[in-house]
């Protein structure tokens, strides 16, 4: 198990055809060797899985990765009406080159690719 640094670009979109580096995800957690989320490490460090958000045109976020009944989120505040689902992230492995899927808290669902991934 390590500590990685993850950034997710914004992948290709009807409004991005190319995607987006102006529109990233900056997040660290604790991986398994094959990519994967430790969730018993990630809970017993609350403050180091830390997550950025940087979106063209919005001041960016800051906030913490939490474990939620339906796999993991991004939160910026206590609640969940901020939180950003990331799908099926339990089934996905965290490497350069993958896709995955965040849903937005206005439901859209965009897709993401991982850029890097490194300690």
């Amino acid at each position: 198990m390590t500590w990685k640094t993850i950034r997710l670009e914004l992948a290709r979109t009807a409004d991005y055809p190319s995607g987006s580096n102006a529109h990233a995800y900056v997040f660290r957690v604790p991986l398994d060797d094959d990519g994967f989320i430790e969730p018993k490490k990630l809970k017993e460090a609350e403050k180091r899985p830390v997550v950025r958000r940087f979106w063209r045109g919005e001041p960016d976020q800051s906030g913490v990765v939490i474990a939620t009944e339906n796999g993991w989120a991004f939160s910026y505040k206590v609640g969940d009406d901020d939180d950003e689902t990331i799908f099926r992230l339990k089934d996905h492995p965290l490497k350069i080159g993958e896709y995955i899927t965040i849903t937005e808290t206005d439901g859209s669902a965009l897709p993401f690719k991982v850029i890097s991934c490194h300690e």
